[in-house]
């Protein structure tokens, strides 16, 4: 398999492991709770996202929630002059209050789709976004057509290239496959998290399936022991009822027994741990994309180093397949 994959049917060719830039976004909140991941430093993010460049990433992917605006800004600075190499994807459908750094509700309509189009692009401080999604997971078909039918008009005005959708709902998704420029799914893909009916989609469509969480939040990065506490600024620590793999900004045992059955096997071809649940989406759909966020450069080193060592052997496949449907047998 290539190291650059297709970002949907007709979309440029990117690096096949991409650049989560949630974490740069630094605080704000979602429901009165924490939402980002602990102090950032815009420099390091800035140094961060120049060496992914300089080691071949070149997809990017941020939102408008992330910091209210904060994460696109670090972006767009980062890639100043160097703007033609990178393909930028970010999202659209959060309400926020930019100065409060709080997340308020959500809106998809063709008003809000306008004026949020042309927030991202001055803050990227660029003409155009590569990749425009939808951040809502669940809307109406009136709702999400309306919003397919917006996007399409933003194709044709030259602000977005092609458009997609961050949700795991496959016949929300499947539904969208009649506007000519829908070119990718969002959706949650990891060792511990598979998503087969998605990439099903993708397989018959040639949708692109660019992978949030593949390293499971951090799970996978295999550093986190029952010792392990993150502190109440970290959206792991702050409640939220979707946050699967931590509780009270403990890691699972359950989850922590899961990464250490696998550890063996993620680290086969002297991979680290999370080299080898990224090889593991490489290797589990030619569609896949996966973006793991960062926060330093020593992150984009080991993440980008997944490239190298490819996607994960199909016997290492089966091997964690047969783990983890035991583990589902015990359960």
């Amino acid at each position: 398999m290539s190291a650059k994959r297709k970002l949907g049917p007709n979309g440029p060719k990117v690096g096949a492991v991409g650049m989560g830039c949630w974490a740069i976004g630094g605080h704000f909140t979602l429901d009165g709770r924490n939402d980002g991941w602990g102090q950032v430093d815009d420099a390091q993010s800035a140094r961060a996202i120049e060496l992914a460049l300089d080691l071949g990433a070149n997809l990017f992917d941020t939102a408008d929630a992330y910091g209210t605006g904060h994460s696109e800004e670090v972006l767009g600075s980062a890639l100043k002059g160097r703007r033609n190499e990178a393909v930028i994807a970010t999202k659209f459908g959060f309400t926020y209050d930019e100065a409060g750094k709080a997340l308020i509700a959500t809106d998809v309509s063709p008003a809000h789709i306008d004026w949020a189009s042309a927030q991202s692009l001055r803050r990227l401080g660029t003409d155009h976004i590569d990749l425009y999604q939808i951040h809502v997971g669940d809307l109406g078909d009136d709702v999400a057509d309306r919003a397919g039918e917006s996007l399409e008009g933003l194709v044709e005005k030259g602000r977005i290239r092609a458009w997609g959708w961050s949700t795991d709902n496959v016949a929300s998704a499947r539904r969208m496959l009649k506007y000519p420029h829908f070119a990718a799914v969002q959706q949650e893909l990891s060792v511990l998290c598979d998503g087969p009916d998605m990439l099903a989609l993708c397989a018959e469509t040639e949708l692109a399936s660019l992978n949030r969480s593949p390293l499971a939040m951090g799970m996978l990065s295999g550093k986190f022991s029952a010792a392990s506490r993150l502190g109440k600024d970290d959206v792991r620590a702050a409640g939220h009822a979707w946050v699967r793999f931590f509780a009270d900004g403990r890691p699972k045992p359950k989850t922590l027994a899961a990464v250490e059955a696998l550890r063996e096997l993620l680290t086969t071809g002297g991979r680290s741990v999370a080299q080898g649940a990224l090889g593991w989406n490489l290797a589990r759909s030619p569609h896949t994309l996966p973006i793991p966020g960062f926060k330093t450069e020593a992150q984009v080193r080991d993440n980008l180093g997944a490239i190298e060592k490819g996607p994960l052997p199909a016997a290492v496949m089966a091997e964690i397949a047969a783990i983890l449907s035991k583990e589902t047998e015990d359960v």
